[in-house]
């Protein structure tokens, strides 16, 4: 018989919950683990050692052994497997337990179970947990959101366990319903997009100057010295050297070039266009991915549709220079546009998020983590209501600054024919985002004539429709 009371329970012992349950237990806190395969729950119970950590196969006994009301977290494939957890779970809870989704659900379906649990006496929260296996393990970067007296109950847990930078810890309470889960999912897409930037970087010094693999770790390493610093810089810089055991030859280019999603950077798209809020970098790191997926049509047509392209003859030090300067534009025009859509998201889904508490939460722990997070904080600080970091008077400068850089990189890749989509959508917001004037006067008269859509006129208030001149 199991006489202490765990102070909180995870359900899913694969890598993230088995890592994040000996990190709460490494806190002090106690924890009860349960997963449906025996073969999980032994390995934690292994691990455990001297851990205050009850694992068990048995979902009664593990609701049991919690104190009341009850703190259960879920790290579960999202969709379905979800519903299937809650809905054995119910028979077994009380009012006012609490569960919190810590998977990557989409929004729309945190909101939906958050009511459907709420009238029946449960709370409910969405977190966003991001920092991968080691951030699970050591101090990941948390995103809670619901209601805010449940995040007070396990504040003390998640400050404890979450990434710290300079003392303090990367977790805040980012506003109801499915707020938490809403930030992880931009901070995906946001991934999305500065990932295809610095693949897109790579295949400019790949084929375009023909460096190394050991020369492209040292360029990438060089980067992470610099304003460029970054957990997915750094990474990138050691998997150039990763050798693999079995041929003995560098592992990157043994790695088949088709890119998995699991629906997060789509989702971020679609909810943005919903809202009408531009972000091309991030909608077009998600359909390079498509694109990688096809990988057998793009072996026929690498057949089919060969063209003449030029060679890279200038000088090379010059350009690596130029395209730091053009990935440094591309990541802060990235941010900007994720940081835009999490602004209008919070009006439009009543959220109410302050955006230097993400750009300070993301700081540490998470895949996006950089040292241009830090900018990004100090520009929400002195202004909270920022609609978009190009405003910023410091970031501004920086993106004009290197401008320059990110035209001659776009031009060389369309010279050399090497699809850089990201770097050519930065490059387009860019120029769209700080022009007074855009060409959309001819849409909307186009639309008045085909279809009597009307349109507005610059010199009267009011809507206005013309038959126009048929030839």
């Amino acid at each position: 018989m199991v006489e202490q009371k765990y102070e909180i329970g995870m359900v899913g012992l694969g890598v993230m919950g088995r890592n994040l349950v000996l990190n709460i237990a490494d806190h002090g806190f106690s924890v009860s683990g349960y997963d449906i395969d025996l073969s999980k729950v032994q390995e934690l119970q292994t691990e455990a050692e001297s851990r205050t950590i009850h694992a068990t196969k048995s979902l009664k006994e593990f609701v049991s052994v919690l104190s009341t009301p009850r703190v259960i977290m879920m790290l579960v494939p999202a969709g379905r497997v979800v519903d299937n957890v809650i809905r054995d779970l119910m028979p077994l809870l009380e009012k006012d337990d609490l569960i919190i989704d810590a998977g990557n659900s989409h929004f729309k379906d945190t909101d939906l179970r958050s009511k459907t649990l709420v009238e029946r006496g449960i709370l409910y929260m969405g977190v966003g947990i991001s920092g991968g296996e080691e951030g699970a393990r050591h101090g990941p970067s948390l995103m809670p959101g619901g209601p805010h007296e449940a995040y007070e109950r396990v504040r003390p847990i998640f400050e404890a366990v979450a990434a710290q930078v300079a003392g303090v810890p990367c977790v805040a309470y980012l506003g109801p319903g499915s707020a938490g889960h809403y930030v992880k999912m931009v901070h995906n897409g946001i991934e999305y997009g500065l990932m295809q930037l610095i693949a897109e970087s790579y295949d400019l010094m790949k084929r375009g100057l023909g460096l190394s693999d050991d020369e492209l770790s040292v360029v990438y390493s060089n980067w992470n010295e610099t304003e460029l610093n970054a957990y997915l810089m750094e990474i990138t810089a050691h998997i150039f050297r990763e050798v693999d055991e079995q041929t003995g030859k560098r592992l990157i280019n043994l790695v088949l070039d088709e890119a998995g999603q699991k629906g997060t950077g789509m989702w971020t798209s679609q909810d943005a266009m919903d809202m009408q809020v531009p972000t091309p970098v991030i909608d077009a790191a998600v359909v390079a991915r498509n694109l990688s997926a096809l990988k057998s049509e793009r072996s026929i047509a690498s057949g089919k549709l060969k063209i003449q392209t030029s060679y890279f003859e200038g000088n090379q030090k010059a350009f690596l220079s130029q395209l730091k300067g053009a990935i440094h534009a591309s990541m802060i025009i990235t941010y900007a546009q994720g940081m835009a859509q999490l602004g209008i998201a919070s009006k439009v889904h009543g959220y109410n998020i302050n955006l230097e508490d993400v750009a300070r939460i993301w700081r540490g722990g998470c895949i996006i983590r950089a040292a241009l997070l830090e900018e990004l904080q100090t520009a929400f600080h002195t202004q909270p209501n920022l609609s978009n970091l190009l405003n910023d008077d410091h970031l501004s400068q920086v993106v004009i600054s290197k401008q320059e850089d990110l035209r001659t990189v776009v031009s060389l890749g369309v010279k050399l024919g090497l699809p850089i989509p990201c770097l050519m959508a930065s490059l387009a917001y860019f120029d769209g985002y700080r022009s007074a004037w855009l060409p959309a006067n001819l849409i909307q008269a186009q639309r008045d004539d085909f279809g009597a859509h009307t349109y507005e006129r610059v010199d009267a208030r009011g809507t206005f429709h013309t038959n126009w001149e048929q030839d």
